[in-house]
């Protein structure tokens, strides 16, 4: 492995309007490859928006759909293929998508550096009744791999559940990628659970998130980057658009692994039956 460059994005997007969310998606990503990114993670449903009534009015215009391969074409989503070709990057970016079966997800589009774009993942703990309404959950987890990382994915709620980054570490992934929806007034909740996802599974972790909109959609940002102490590396503020660009380090990466054992120490059965005690 050799360093890798991420980028976490927060931006606002247009309730319904994914080929207008698609254009500013490809001129962030623009941005994040300028400064050096190779990997550029965008928010939850960003395509769409995060904007239930217009998702729940509109599944026609708001979804985008996926084929029997998992590969998703539409044209809508041309600005930000071209861009991933032209500059070589992987893009993660937020999606509603309806599969061949009928099934509806919140989906982590991946969009390859050939520009190909696939349904990639499916989100797998649905937050609240809306999300319940509108969507199935993702039915199992997925890992990315660029240039020897494996990038585990999740998407927003999934990083509330340890045991949803802990899969991913298990399973070999050195970072975590998480397009989020956070709603004002979820400040201390949002950096305290990907700062802990960092440090439990001692692997990096890129956190994008939506900003602005309207109560009760109204979101708030913070967009970071962690290492595998949970350390920031870089964080944007929880107003207006941005751009936060890291560098992942595969040195750092080993050396927070050689001191701080949790995965290599971890038991699997946590010692079967829990005793009973009283005081």
């Amino acid at each position: 492995m050799v360093p890798l460059t991420v980028a976490a994005v927060q931006a606002e997007a247009v309730p319904g309007d994914v080929a207008g969310n698609a254009v500013t998606a490809a001129r962030l990503v623009e941005r994040a490859a300028r400064a050096g990114a190779r990997v550029v993670v965008l928010p939850e449903l960003f395509l769409p928006a995060y904007h239930p009534p217009a998702l729940r009015d509109d599944p026609a215009g708001t979804d985008v759909s996926a084929d029997d391969r998992q590969v998703v074409s539409d044209p809508r989503l041309d600005p930000l293929a071209a861009v991933a070709r032209d500059r070589r990057a992987v893009v993660l970016v937020g999606a509603a998508v309806r599969h061949p079966d009928g099934r509806r997800t919140c989906s982590a589009l991946v969009v390859d550096r050939s520009g190909r774009v696939s349904a990639g993942y499916a989100k797998q703990h649905l937050w609240g009744p809306d999300e319940n309404d509108l969507f199935s959950p993702g039915e199992r987890g997925a890992t990315l791999r660029v240039d020897g990382w494996r990038l585990g994915l999740g998407v927003c709620y999934d990083g509330c559940f340890p045991e949803h980054g802990r899969a991913a570490a298990v399973d070999g992934a050195h970072g975590y990628l998480c397009p989020s929806g956070y709603v004002v007034g979820s400040e201390h909740r949002r950096d305290l659970y990907y700062r802990a996802r960092a440090l439990d599974n001692t692997m990096y972790v890129v956190f994008a998130n939506a900003v602005g909109g309207a109560t009760p959609w109204r979101f708030n940002g913070g967009a970071a980057v962690y290492d595998p102490e949970g350390r920031s590396l870089g964080r944007a503020g929880d107003h207006g658009e941005a751009v936060v660009v890291a560098r992942l380090d595969p040195v750092e990466l080993r050396r927070v692994r050689d001191a701080h054992r949790m995965l290599a120490d971890r038991r699997a059965d946590q010692g079967g039956v829990r005793l009973l005690l009283t005081g």
